[in-house]
């Protein structure tokens, strides 16, 4: 079979020709054409083309289109500042120009529900959001193509309440099992986590250790049956379903046997080992990637990446972070381009489902971003969603 698919045919000038660029295949990079036609990839070429409407890309990076499974910047722009709450579709429209300059297509907004805090992000009804989503997209106001992940806090008594509001949604594509109680996963070391909320969320230790207390009871009484409720939802409606912060064995043979396929975040080897055994999808934060560590002191995501237990990144609270941790996995874990953007790019895709993007192929969406490097850091240039450009 021909690696390369060619075309005489002039493209019309509703389509687009991308000429003279490094084209990032699945296994390779070759340098040539992309023909794109009605949102799709209708043609690759090596040769060089005579088309008086292509558009030289000057021998830049042209790499698919990332897919972001769990970003918390929604959320920032919702609360930007602790009890500030911002418009829905100004805050909407600011993070999906935000996340659409970082090369990213598609993106899983992670909301998150259940909080004790009423003030909280997490304790509020999302209903307002999710109305400004769907007229968002209805008027074609958004660069990406925004779907939705819904983060439960398991211990939290409001998380079903407040759930409810996503049930059945349309764009539901992701649902993730989370405990943040002190003591354990992210927060087994309890005072990385007093440095945490009485360092961003401005807390007293007072508070912080009635917290603690609090938390611990819910957990006990909220969490176990929580958790078997959103098991049986996800398997009725056929959403994937991910963990969060496993650090024992247990928590990774508890979420298989109820259903995860992804293991967001985990936070010791043998957990992401333990993952891997079980045929999950292993999810590291690139913040952690770039930074060299991870801030609550857990593992660090380049230490996966050079034991083979990495599969996906998530650009989590910082959207530019996804391509520079990209590029470091091939400067620093001796990655091939393509398998280090395989990371935000195919392998989130298959691990939700989309067979349809995270690629470069031909018949494939036309989603795609134009790359230079510069000093070594990937620098975004142009961005195009099903064959429109959007940046």
């Amino acid at each position: 079979m021909a690696l390369f698919q060619r075309t005489q045919a002039a493209a019309p000038p509703s389509d687009a020709v991308l000429a003279n660029a490094r084209i990032v295949m699945a296994d390779q990079v070759v340098r040539g054409t992309l023909l794109l036609r009605a949102g799709r990839i209708e043609a690759i070429d090596a040769a060089a083309t005579a088309a008086p409407n292509a558009l030289d890309l000057e021998g830049d990076l042209l790499v698919p289109g990332l897919v972001e499974l769990h970003t918390d910047n929604f959320e920032r722009h919702l609360m930007p500042r602790p009890k500030v709450r911002w418009p829905e579709l100004p805050a909407l429209v600011g993070h999906d120009a935000e996340v659409a300059a970082a090369g990213i297509t598609t993106v899983y907004d992670a909301l998150g529900v259940g909080d004790a805090e009423p003030e909280g992000m997490r304790s509020q009804n999302m209903a307002p959001v999710l109305a400004a989503l769907e007229k968002a997209t209805a008027d074609g106001l958004l660069r990406a193509e925004h779907r939705l992940h819904v983060r439960c806090e398991l211990p939290a008594p409001n998380t079903l309440e407040l759930f409810a509001t996503f049930a059945d949604h349309p764009l539901l594509g992701l649902i993730s099992l989370m405990d943040h109680t002190p003591g354990q996963r992210q927060w087994e070391n309890i005072e990385q986590a007093r440095i945490y909320y009485c360092g961003k969320k401005g807390w007293s230790d007072e508070k912080f250790e009635r917290s603690v207390k609090d938390s611990q009871r819910s957990q006990e009484k909220y969490a176990q049956p929580h958790r078997r409720f959103f098991a049986e939802y996800a398997a009725r409606r056929k959403v994937p379903l991910a963990s969060h912060d496993d650090t024992l064995v247990a928590h990774v043979e508890e979420g298989h046997q109820q259903g995860v396929v992804i293991s967001e975040f985990p936070t010791r080897v043998e957990a992401a080992r333990a993952a891997r055994e079980k045929g999950m999808s292993i999810v590291m934060g690139a913040p952690n990637m770039v930074r060299g560590g991870s801030h609550s002191g857990n593992v660090a995501a380049m230490e996966l990446a050079r034991l083979g237990l990495l599969d996906t990144l998530s650009s989590d609270y910082v959207p530019a972070s996804l391509l520079m941790a990209a590029f470091r996995l091939v400067s620093d874990a001796h990655y091939s381009l393509p398998q280090a953007l395989a990371t935000v790019s195919r392998n989130p895709a298959r691990a939700l489902g989309l067979e349809d993007r995270g690629e470069i192929a031909v018949g494939l969406r036309a989603d795609l971003v134009r790359i230079r490097v510069v000093d070594g850091q990937p620098v975004v240039r142009a961005v195009w969603r099903e064959g429109q450009r959007v940046i």
